[in-house]
C-alpha cells in the first residue's frame, strides 16, 4: 500500500453556522488569512490542493506538500499563475518528523514564520480484522501521528507568541464510524481527540483549534482511478456516497476558511452530520442497531 495523500472524508445549534458554502463564494474575504503563512499537506489534489487555492485566493503564502511531490507542484504552478509568488511545493511523507521540519524551514525560507497548519494527508487503510501491526502503523502514522508530530513542532512556539491555527482533516467517521473501514474508523476518531485535546490545553494561549469532519467528498480516495488499495472498500464506498450529497472540494475549502473566520472548531460541510452525532450520543444502543442494519442493507443481506 502506498501512503497517497489526497485526501477525503468524509443542523447546527441556533445561531451557529455549519454549512456555509455560500459565505466565501458570495465575494466576502477570509480576513484571517490574508497575509498568513501556511503549510497544507496531502495538498496535490484533493480537499489539500483546494484548500491552498483557497488561501491563496485569500492572500495567503502556502507551503504545498504532497507525498507525490509532482501533483504538489502542479498545484502550485497554479496558484501562482494567478497569485505570482505565492506558494512553493514541497515532496515527502509528512508523517515523518524530518519531512515536517524540512517543510516547516522551507516555509520560514520563502515566506517566514509558519501561522497556519492544515493536517490534511490521509489514507483509508485497511478494512477489517485481518489487518496487520503494520496496515494499523501505516494508519495511525498518517492519519494520527502526523498531526501529533506537526504540533509539537509549532504548537509550543505557537502558544509562546500567542497565535496560530491548527486545521486538522479528520472525517465523519471520526464522529460517527465508517462501516467497511476499521482503521480508517479508529485513526479518525483519535484525530477528532487530538484535536480537542490541542483546542482545550492551548486554546486560551492564542492557539485555535479546528476539525473538518466531511462525509462524502469527490476525490481519489473515495474514486479511486485504479483498483488500488488506496481506495475505499466497496462498502465503505457506497456507505459513503449512499449516506448524502458527495461534495466538490472546492466547496469544503469554502467552509474551513469560514471556519477559520469564526474561529469554529468543528467543521460539518455535510449539516446532517450533527443530527447523526446527536442521535449517536443521545441513544448510543439505537444507534449502532441502526448502523448494523444499514451496513446489512448496504451487503444486501
Amino acid at each position: 500500500m502506498t501512503r497517497e495523500l489526497h485526501h477525503t472524508a468524509r443542523v447546527g445549534v441556533a445561531g451557529l453556522r455549519f454549512g456555509t458554502h455560500d459565505r466565501l463564494e458570495s465575494g466576502d474575504s477570509s480576513v484571517k488569512v490574508a497575509g498568513k503563512v501556511a503549510v497544507v499537506t496531502g495538498g496535490g489534489g484533493g480537499i489539500g490542493g483546494a484548500i491552498a487555492r483557497a488561501l491563496a485566493t485569500e492572500g495567503a503564502r502556502i507551503v504545498v506538500a504532497d507525498l507525490d511531490a509532482a501533483t504538489a507542484q502542479a498545484v502550485v504552478d497554479e496558484i501562482n499563475t494567478e497569485h505570482p509568488g505565492s506558494a512553493v511545493a514541497g515532496g515527502g511523507d509528512v508523517s515523518d518528523t524530518e519531512v515536517i521540519r524540512a517543510l516547516i524551514a522551507l516555509a520560514e525560507e520563502k515566506f517566514g514564520p509558519v501561522d497556519m497548519y492544515f493536517a490534511n494527508a490521509g489514507i483509508t487503510g485497511a478494512p477489517g480484522l485481518d489487518a496487520d501491526d503494520a496496515a494499523w502503523d501505516l494508519s495511525l502514522d498518517v492519519n494520527l501521528r502526523a498531526h501529533i508530530r506537526a504540533a509539537q513542532l509549532l504548537v509550543p512556539g505557537w502558544a509562546r507568541r500567542g497565535e496560530g491555527y491548527f486545521v486538522s482533516t479528520a472525517s465523519a467517521a471520526g464522529l460517527l464510524t465508517q462501516i467497511g473501514g476499521a482503521t480508517y474508523a479508529v485513526t479518525k476518531h483519535a484525530a477528532v481527540g487530538f484535536a480537542e485535546w490541542l483546542s482545550v490545553t492551548y486554546g486560551d494561549q492564542g492557539v485555535k483549534v479546528s476539525c473538518l469532519c466531511p462525509q462524502g467528498v469527490n476525490t481519489k480516495l473515495l474514486f479511486p482511478e485504479d483498483d488500488s488499495q488506496d481506495g475505499l472498500s466497496a462498502t465503505a464506498m457506497k456507505a459513503v456516497t449512499e449516506a448524502g450529497d458527495v461534495l466538490e472540494p472546492a466547496q469544503v475549502a469554502a467552509d474551513v476558511l469560514a471556519a477559520i473566520d469564526d474561529e469554529r472548531f468543528l467543521i460539518l460541510p455535510h449539516p446532517k452530520v450533527l443530527d447523526m452525532y446527536r442521535h449517536k450520543g443521545a441513544d448510543y444502543d439505537r444507534w449502532l442497531r441502526g448502523m448494523r442494519r444499514y451496513q446489512a442493507s448496504l451487503q444486501g443481506s
